[in-house]
């Protein structure tokens, strides 16, 4: 399959004209490969480490979930990691394509992924964007968890380097019903609540969201930026393969761009 194939199969299941006006999905640099047989590296953010990795691999085209160019570029200056990204992407004809906000809406993009980690049943958006898809995922526990066994189960089959909860006065609580958005996901409480949720799992959650959440009896998790879309990196990786493509990997040099001090 060429490049220009597979960008065409996948915009007919996750279309760029979905993308968020703030957002920018699609192509980020296209040197020439269009017409190439296809070598993808499949990574959460496009970075210099995963550049180096795909030029070592011989990839052609990183296909990233965040953009690599997310706010308009005023310049391109030497010593600048844009800037170095966009000079060996031409010297290596390596394509960079994103898919951010509209891989989030889709059916197995990144909320479908989380839902189905926790094996959520009767999944339904958090916020409905058009027929069948939208922002987050909300659904049943079969069986249900305590809100200790739900925090196991997210750290064995997430492994978040740092998982965060609101604070609970009972660890042993039943938790039936539980809402899940990849990423940041704060700014969907509100939408969450009117859910029925008893509990949310997502990131870059700030200490008044915390406290917000817990005065509306929700619990707010969060396990991570990285952990909670990299998953679906994975996901795409596997569908991927199923096209037959002439090389297919994943990202062994994406980060998590947070250390924590032991």
């Amino acid at each position: 399959m060429k490049i220009a194939d597979l960008i065409i199969w996948f915009e007919a299941w996750a279309n760029p004209a979905w993308c968020e006006s703030w957002d920018n999905c699609g192509w980020q640099i296209e040197p020439g490969v269009l017409q190439k047989e296809t070598r993808v590296l499949v990574c959460l953010t496009p970075t210099l480490a995963v550049m180096q990795e795909a030029i070592a691999l011989n990839a052609n085209l990183i296909f990233a979930h965040h953009p690599l160019i997310f706010n308009p570029l005023k310049s391109l200056r030497t010593g600048e990691a844009i800037a170095e990204m966009v000079r060996l992407a031409f010297t290596h004809n390596i394509g960079i394509y994103t898919a951010h906000t509209n891989f989030d809406q889709v059916q197995d993009g990144t909320a479908d992924v989380l839902a189905q980690i926790l094996e959520l049943k009767e999944v339904t958006p958090i916020e409905l964007t058009q027929a069948g898809l939208g922002y987050g995922r909300v659904g049943l526990l079969e069986p249900f968890l305590t809100l200790q066994e739900l925090l196991a189960t997210i750290q064995t089959r997430l492994s978040p380097p740092n998982l965060i909860f609101s604070p609970t006065a009972n660890l042993q609580q039943t938790i039936s019903r539980v809402a899940v958005l990849g990423g940041s996901g704060a700014s969907y409480i509100s939408a969450v609540v009117k859910t029925g949720a008893q509990a949310y799992l997502t990131s870059d959650c700030k200490f008044h969201q915390f406290q917000e959440s817990r005065d509306r009896n929700l619990i707010l998790i969060d396990a991570g930026h990285y952990a909670t879309e990299r998953p679906a990196c994975d996901r795409l990786v596997q569908k991927f393969q199923s096209l037959n493509l002439d090389w297919v990997q994943l990202s062994q040099k994406d980060e998590d761009f947070r250390q924590f001090f032991a």
